[in-house]
């Protein structure tokens, strides 16, 4: 097995911000570059970066996810050229 083939490959995923998070955030969507290989490993990268990331994605704030415009879990599988989105829970009233 070569080294390539250990390490995780890079995609280019485009993230989306809704609500609450794009406000806090300053911004609606961005497309990075990851090496994460789950939504939830892009999650803990995004919350890494810290400031208004680590306040608004933490784990102990409710946060839904969507991939490819689908409710997914932590652990859904992220492809190159994913497109992901981070949203608080809607709440009826």
């Amino acid at each position: 097995m070569s080294a390539s083939a250990l390490q995780p490959a890079a995609k280019r995923v485009t993230v989306r911000y809704f609500a609450a998070i794009r406000e806090a955030l300053g911004q609606g969507s961005e497309s990075l570059q990851t090496e994460a290989a789950t939504l939830g490993a892009l999650r803990d990268a995004l919350i890494a970066r810290g400031g208004a990331y680590a306040e608004s994605l933490a784990r102990s704030r409710a946060v839904r996810m969507a991939l490819d415009q689908t409710l997914a879990s932590e652990d859904a599988a992220l492809h190159d050229g994913a497109e992901v989105a981070f949203f608080p829970p809607v709440t009826g009233g």
